[in-house]
């Protein structure tokens, strides 16, 4: 889920800056300080927006620039357990796909996917199932269910997004139309 929060951190300005010393300046330090930073509280934040306040400079021993706290407001991405979300699939392996989810890629494992039995076609980048005829590849475009997480802070690309699409109204959108036809054609039958 993406939000916009306020927050509290502290940057480093360098000596060769000090004269310099703006919002601009410190909304340019905290992006290349943030953005793209994975925090357990926050999740990951996608853009440092706006500076709303500076502190006082800080200097500290031993340290050629100085320390400012800052607050500002920022945009962030936390997923959130059982959260229902639409990605696209940016890549497809033999143990299921990987979803783009906002800045992170979540798994959608190949069990998660259908209850027919999907196979691994390398050749075309899919999984294709013999049952149906349906497929998943790379582009698609998904709805599913967030079920397990995992941040790892240090190395954000580490962290663990499961997936899951089982779920009635989950799947690949193509497959959700046809669902929602066919759903559609049985009460007109009745």
């Amino acid at each position: 889920m993406y939000k916009r929060v306020t927050l509290t951190d502290t940057v480093e300005v360098p000596p060769e800056r000090l004269a310099d010393v703006s919002t601009d300046m410190v909304r340019k330090l905290l992006q290349d300080k943030l953005e793209g930073r994975m925090d357990e509280d926050v999740g990951s934040v996608v853009s440092v927006v706006s500076v709303n306040d500076i502190g006082e400079g800080a200097v500290l021993p031993n340290r050629p620039g100085v320390y400012y706290e800052a607050e500002f407001d920022a945009v962030t991405f936390d997923p959130n357990m059982q959260e229902v979300i639409d990605g696209t699939v940016v890549e497809v392996v033999e143990f299921g796909a990987f979803v783009g989810i906002g800045p992170v890629d979540g798994l959608l494992h190949v069990s998660q996917i259908s209850d027919e039995y999907l196979s691994y076609d390398a050749e075309n980048q899919q999984l294709a199932s013999n049952e149906s005829n349906r497929t998943l590849g790379v582009d698609d475009a998904v709805r599913a269910r967030i079920v397990t997480k995992s941040i790892d802070e240090r190395n954000p690309r580490d962290s663990k997004i499961g997936l899951t699409a089982k779920q009635p109204g989950l799947g690949k959108h193509g497959w959700l139309a046809e669902e929602h036809e066919g759903r559609q054609q049985a009460a007109g039958d009745d």
